[in-house]
């Protein structure tokens, strides 16, 4: 397969940390360029990541022919109008996640995706100890599903953080419980019927430090989730099936230079003793991402979650958003 010749929107961390790295991995990615409105960061990360080209303008970057697709990291309040932007010179998009603000911003996108490919960077999906996990469920193994518990967090009060910035889509919320409803979609492949939330914000940063939410998603089908970005770092899905259960030890951040694992345990002991532990060979997410992006660029293999989905999650976003303002139940 030719390699995507990709160029990347910013030098933000997650990018230069953790996702150009992993593309760069493979042979199905080739990064071209790197795009900053400060021509100097541009030129530090592509010197530090050994990127051919880089630019002082998105503009410029979108402008260049030789690339084929666009990973864009910028701050969520970004992401639609420089996706516009990318698909109108023809460059495919894979989009950080949230991929908008609002599913109504989402939705700006539905034109765009009928001419390139647009989907959300949800890395999770790709790993292979999600897929096992998934398998497990399907196979019958821990019974019939019937809940999930999901906590995710991290510390940060940097008033200068994009996260912290109401303005501009901050907030734990978009930040890392679109994660937890994507979950949920995942392992119970359906859709939630309605949801309510209880969130607690920053009074000085105005956006939501601590979210926890439930959602239905019908049959007695229960997804329990609490996120905060100012609570002790902790990361970890338990789902919950009549005769099992599955816990997923490093969710969302699994590391890409150690192995991973997940834990089945059929309950007959407390605790942990009757947990037995699948290990998966190191695995880095952010390259089998941009893989599986690249190959339906070619049309190899179509994408398995494209901009329809992006826009399901981000409904039910909006949905949790509507329960703080009416302190009930808010259909999805």
């Amino acid at each position: 397969m030719q390699p995507v010749r990709w160029g990347i929107l910013s030098t933000a961390k997650i990018g230069r940390t953790k996702v150009v790295p992993g593309m760069m991995k493979s042979p199905l990615c080739d990064v071209v360029a790197v795009a900053s409105r400060a021509e100097g960061s541009a030129r530090a990360m592509a010197d530090e990541l050994g990127i051919r080209k880089a630019y002082g303008s998105y503009e410029a970057l979108l402008a260049d022919p030789e690339i084929d697709a666009i990973y864009n990291p910028l701050p969520n309040h970004l992401h639609v109008p420089m996706t516009l932007a990318a698909a109108a010179a023809g460059k495919h998009v894979l989009c950080e996640k949230p991929i908008a603000v609002t599913a109504d911003e989402a939705e700006q996108l539905r034109q765009a995706a009928s001419q390139v490919l647009i989907a959300e960077a949800f890395m999770v999906r790709h790993h292979p100890q999600w897929q096992r996990a998934r398998d497990i469920i399907r196979s019958g193994e821990i019974g019939e599903l019937r809940a999930m518990q999901i906590a995710f967090s991290y510390f940060n009060v940097d008033p200068g953080n994009i996260r912290n910035k109401a303005d501009i889509g901050g907030g734990g919320l978009l930040d890392i419980g679109c994660y937890a409803v994507v979950a949920g979609r995942y392992f119970f492949e359906s859709e939630p019927l309605r949801v309510v939330s209880l969130i607690d914000r920053d009074p000085a940063f105005g956006v939501d430090r601590t979210t926890s939410a439930l959602m239905n998603f019908g049959a007695g089908r229960q997804l329990a989730f609490t996120v905060s970005t100012q609570a002790v770092p902790y990361q970890r899905i338990q789902v919950l099936g009549t005769k099992g259960r599955i816990e997923i030890e490093i969710p969302f951040n699994a590391p890409p230079d150690t192995p991973t694992r997940i834990f089945v345990d059929d309950g007959s002991a407390h605790g942990t003793r009757s947990a037995r532990a699948i290990e998966f060979p190191t695995a880095d997410q952010y390259q089998l991402q941009g893989e599986a992006f690249s190959r339906a660029i070619r049309g190899a293999r179509p994408l398995d979650y494209g901009w329809e989905d992006a826009i399901l999650n981000m409904r039910i976003l909006d949905a949790l958003r509507r329960s703080e303002a009416t302190s009930a139940w808010e259909k999805v």
